[in-house]
C-alpha cells in the first residue's frame, strides 16, 4: 500500500514538472556553472564572455558551445560587442582584444588605455569606444582604428567615475556611469554634457535605445527618456528593489535583465512582468536576442526562452491545434540506444522538440528550427545517457503569417540499456 501510494506521488511531482515546463520557462542552454557577464551576437553566432573562463562561441541557436580563446591572455571577460563589419572587440581586466575572424583567434589591442578595466564598449562607424574603471586614469577612450590606438575622450567627464554602459543613437553616445548618471556626447567624446534631469539614481548599468526612447537600468528602476537625456522619468516601481544590469530589446519589446529576476515590458516601459521561471540562477547579468529566443547570461551560465513565451499571453500559447499539429510515439519504444520520433505539421513553423529526464531537465534538443508544412522524423541517440524513463515535448509555432497557431504536446519512452 506504502508503495503504491508512494508511485503515485511520484506519478503527480513528475507530472506537475511537465506540465509546467509545457506552460513557460527557461531552459538551460549551456555554460552550466559558469559565471556569464556577456552576450552578442554577430549573424547567427552568440559569443557569450564568461570571468574567468574566456569567450564561447554557439553557431547553432546555443545547442552547443565552443571556447574560442587563442590568443585572449585574459580570461575575465565583462563585455564583448560587434562592429558593422563583424569585428569582435572583448573588454577584459587587461585592457581590449580584438578578433576578426569569428573568434577564431584574437590580439590584444590595448596601447594607449591608461587604465586596462574595460566594463564597457560600443562600436559606432568606424570607431569604438571603451568605457573604464576610473582609477589611475580611467573614463572613456576611443579608437579610430580597431582599437590599435586609445585617446582618452572623458576629459569633460567628472573625475573619478566608472563607467558601465554605453548607447549609440545616430551622432549621439550617451555614457551610463557608477554614480554620476548619465553624459552625452555629440563629437566623439571630445566633449560630454550631464543629462541627468529626474534621474534619481545615478548608478547607471545599462543604456538601451528604442526608437526615440532612451532607457537606463539603474539600482532600483528602470528610467526613460524621450530627449535624449534632456530629463527623465522614473518607470513602474515594480522594480525598485532590483538592480538593473542588462536590457534587450525585439522591436518594441523591452526585457530588462536584473539581479533577481527578467522582466518583460510591452508599454514602453510603463508596466513589467516577471518572467524567470525555470533558472536555476535568476541573476542575470547579460541579455540577447538570437532569431526567435532570449537569451540570458547568469552566474549559472545560459539560458534559453522563445520571445513568444513571453510577448503573448498564456491563454493564447495554451490553445493547440488537433488534427492539424501532431506529436508521434517514438519507435522503437523501448529503445536501445537510438529512437526515432516522428511529428507532422501543417504549415511552416517553428519547431523545437526538448528531452527530459525523470527530474524535469532538459538533457537534449534534438529539434529547434523552422520547418516547411509535411510530416518530419529525427533520430536521438541516447549511448550517452542513463537507462530509464525520458519526457519528450514538442512545441510549433507557424510563421506563415496566418491566423497564430501554437501546439504543444508531451510523451514518454524509455531507454534500455
Amino acid at each position: 500500500m506504502k508503495n503504491r501510494i508512494k508511485s503515485a506521488s511520484i506519478l503527480f511531482l513528475l507530472s506537475s514538472l511537465i506540465a509546467s515546463s509545457a506552460i513557460a520557462q527557461w531552459v538551460s542552454s549551456g555554460l552550466s556553472g559558469k559565471y556569464v557577464e556577456a552576450l552578442a551576437v554577430n549573424g547567427t553566432n552568440l559569443f557569450a564572455g564568461t570571468i574567468a573562463d574566456g569567450v564561447f562561441l554557439s553557431t547553432n541557436n546555443g545547442i552547443s558551445w565552443n571556447e574560442v580563446n587563442s590568443g585572449l591572455t585574459n580570461t575575465f571577460v565583462h563585455v564583448l560587442t560587434v562592429n558593422a563589419t563583424g569585428k569582435i572587440f572583448a573588454g577584459t581586466d587587461d585592457g581590449v582584444f580584438l578578433s576578426t575572424n569569428n573568434g577564431t583567434s584574437w590580439a590584444q589591442v590595448k596601447t594607449g588605455l591608461t587604465n586596462t578595466e574595460v566594463y564597457a564598449l560600443a562600436a559606432s562607424g568606424t570607431n569604438v569606444f571603451a568605457g573604464t574603471y576610473s582609477n589611475s586614469g580611467g573614463g572613456v577612450f576611443l579608437s579610430t582604428n580597431n582599437g590599435t590606438n586609445w585617446t582618452n575622450a572623458s576629459s569633460t567627464i567628472t573625475s573619478r567615475i566608472n563607467v558601465q554602459a554605453f548607447a549609440v543613437t545616430g551622432t549621439n553616445l550617451f555614457a551610463g556611469t557608477d554614480g554620476g548618471g548619465v553624459y552625452l556626447s555629440t563629437n566623439n567624446g571630445t566633449s560630454w554634457t550631464a543629462v541627468s534631469t529626474g534621474l534619481t539614481n545615478t548608478y547607471v548599468y545599462a543604456l538601451m535605445v528604442i526608437g526615440t526612447n532612451l532607457f537606463a537600468g539603474t539600482k532600483g528602476f528602470v528610467y526613460r527618456s524621450t530627449n535624449s537625456g534632456g530629463n527623465w522619468t522614473v518607470l513602474n516601481a515594480s522594480l525598485v528593489d532590483y538592480y538593473t544590469y542588462s536590457l534587450a530589446a525585439n522591436g518594441t519589446a523591452l526585457f530588462a535583465g536584473t539581479n533577481g529576476d527578467v522582466f518583460y515590458s510591452s508599454a514602453n516601459g510603463a508596466n513589467w512582468t516577471k518572467v524567470t521561471t525555470g533558472m536555476s540562477d535568476p541573476r542575470v547579468n547579460a541579455l540577447a536576442v538570437l532569431g526567435t529566443n532570449l537569451f540570458s547570461g547568469t552566474n549559472d551560465g545560459i539560458w534559453r526562452r522563445p520571445l513568444s513565451e513571453m510577448t503573448t499571453s498564456v491563454e493564447e500559447r495554451s490553445i493547440s491545434m488537433p488534427g492539424q499539429f501532431s506529436l508521434e510515439q517514438n519507435y522503437p519504444n523501448p529503445f536501445n540506444p537510438n529512437t526515432t520520433i516522428e511529428y507532422t505539421i501543417p504549415q511552416q513553423s517553428y519547431v523545437t522538440i526538448r528531452i527530459f529526464d525523470l527530474l524535469g531537465r532538459v538533457v537534449a534538443v534534438p529539434v529547434n528550427e523552422m520547418k516547411e508544412a509535411g510530416r518530419h522524423s529525427v533520430n536521438w541517440a541516447a549511448s550517452q545517457f542513463s537507462a530509464g524513463v525520458y519526457f519528450f515535448r514538442m512545441e510549433a509555432r507557424q510563421t506563415d503569417g496566418g491566423p497564430t497557431q501554437r501546439y504543444m504536446e508531451t510523451k514518454r519512452m524509455i531507454l534500455l540499456l
